[in-house]
């Protein structure tokens, strides 16, 4: 008996052995794998060829951008962008406030809870290129179905992270001020209210900011804004006036990044 236990224990496997023949093959089937997958591509090598060309073209742009020759064109669209933005996200912080309170778990009855849930779960289940596609064929072409699709999207971003911190909220304050009788419109306004609203504005910053850099994807399908003006320039291989859109979009980007930082560090 003790013979056979000795013999097994010399040939079995040592546990590092083990870990490092487990990691070779999960390497190899990784190398397999992306092999095929490349394989099954179907790349054209002289297209490829082309666009790098263009492509260099298009960098070169960069060095001299052209912002007078569709100056109306792009006046246009950014001042669409602009309208976009501000109303949506405005829109959909009116919007996401009640979801948000109907989806925090310690201040919303359950039947509230699910269905203020399920409201966020789909606006974040839809990528907004998706909705965008959706509301252009039902409303056509034009800023207004960008305006509903960031809208919507606000509504599941904001009112989800706005019922995450209302759950993480000092519940002393709360209930300190729920045991002097106030009602429930008086506790949530005066218990809750004062800890998750720096965090509510830093956000809706954080969303102006997210709103307006989609506002130039949207255009690409026909739901408004400067991304339609680009789009243009993009199939007239007008690089030069391409170009000038994205460094306006960039520095815009990072005004309100700067002018987001400065208003979440003073209510910090």
């Amino acid at each position: 008996m003790s013979t056979s236990m000795t013999a097994s224990r010399k040939w079995r496997k040592p546990p590092m052995i083990k870990n490092s023949l487990m990691r070779w093959v999960l390497i190899f089937g990784c190398l397999i794998y992306l092999a095929l997958a490349f394989g099954s591509f179907d790349v054209k090598w002289a297209r490829v060829y082309e666009g790098l060309d263009r492509g260099w073209q298009f960098i070169l742009a960069f060095a001299k951008p052209d912002f007078l020759s569709r100056k109306s064109d792009i006046i246009d669209g950014m001042t669409e962008s602009a309208i976009m933005t501000i109303t949506s996200t405005a829109c959909g912080i009116l919007i996401s406030i009640p979801i948000g309170l109907g989806a925090a778990r310690n201040i919303a009855p359950l039947p509230v809870y699910l269905v203020c849930r399920g409201i966020i779960a789909i606006s974040r289940a839809l990528h907004e290129i998706i909705v965008a596609i959706i509301l252009v064929a039902i409303f056509g072409f034009g800023p207004f179905a960008g305006f509903v699709t960031l809208s919507f999207a606000t509504i599941g971003f904001l009112a989800k992270l706005l019922a995450e911190d209302i759950e993480d909220t000092d519940r002393s304050q709360a209930e300190a001020i729920k045991a002097t009788g106030a009602s429930w419109w008086q506790w949530v306004t005066y218990g809750i209210q004062p800890q998750v609203m720096p965090r509510l504005i830093g956000l809706s910053m954080y969303r102006l900011d997210i709103n307006f850099r989609e506002s130039a994807i949207l255009g690409l399908v026909g739901a408004g804004g400067i991304g339609a003006t680009l789009n243009t320039a993009f199939d007239r291989y007008e690089f030069d006036t391409a170009s000038a859109i994205i460094i306006m979009i960039i520095v815009i980007v990072m005004l309100l990044e700067y002018l987001s930082g400065i208003i979440r560090a003073r209510l910090q």
